[in-house]
């Protein structure tokens, strides 16, 4: 899992300028299951509605929430999704207790006439979408005052409860992303390109994680983008 594979592409302004761009709200989560399993929801919801042709479709219920969603029946795309979701954690994992974003996009493939300096093939994105998580710490042990002493509490003492709530109020924000996402699918339609001589159940589509840098990764990708450098990108 060290071992992380980078694909170095370059891009120009002209790529994004014509992007539908939806920033879903932000979800504030702390173990490492409710980022897999929010992020499973979300990436399959997504690309379930920009699958291609005819594709048979999958109701999956949610290990941790009572959530039913659906997705692509295809297990190659189902791989690659736990695949980007592994190297995600693996990231919060070097980087606890921080906001970060999961960049969904789909594009076009433009054949270009080949230079010393870029590549045959160009990416020219028409949809993005930033998944929004607050990853929080675990709750320390804190302190209630009986009639005759002061007891401390672990976080063992009363965690079942505190999850029970958190987790509740997280699967009702994932509810109100998921309505957002059939929200924008159904109002934005005019920038979806024709449907492209390709294989697979999707269009053209990549997932972006933050980097290794401490850098905000918006800031950092765009910054990369107009500066034609090489952002990361696991696709």
């Amino acid at each position: 899992m060290t071992d992380i594979d980078f694909e170095a592409q370059v891009y120009s302004v002209h790529d994004i300028m014509n992007c539908e761009v939806c920033h879903l709200k932000e979800l504030e989560v702390e173990e490492h299951s409710e980022i897999r399993e929010v992020l499973r929801c979300i990436l399959h919801t997504i690309v379930f509605h920009r699958a291609l042709g005819l594709v048979r479709p999958k109701d999956k219920d949610s290990e941790l929430f009572e959530i039913t969603y659906v997705q692509c029946e295809d297990s190659e795309l189902e791989k690659k999704i736990e695949e980007k979701i592994d190297l995600f954690i693996f990231w919060v994992e070097k980087h606890p207790n921080k906001k970060s974003q999961v960049c969904l996009s789909f594009y076009e493939v433009k054949n270009n006439k080949a230079t010393w300096f870029t590549n045959k093939t160009e990416r020219l994105y028409w949809e993005q979408w930033y998944i929004n998580l607050n990853i929080t710490k675990h709750p320390k042990a804190h302190r209630r005052k009986s009639h005759h002493s002061e007891v401390i509490i672990g976080p063992g003492d009363c965690v079942m409860e505190e999850k029970s709530g958190r987790q509740a109020a997280l699967e009702t924000s994932l509810h109100e992303v998921l309505f957002q996402i059939i929200k924008f699918v159904n109002e934005k339609r005019d920038h979806i390109p024709p449907v492209p001589n390709v294989e697979g159940v999707s269009f053209p589509y990549e997932i972006t994680i933050p980097s290794s840098s401490d850098s905000t990764f918006g800031m950092d990708m765009f910054k990369r983008m107009l500066q034609t450098g090489h952002p990361t990108m696991l696709s």
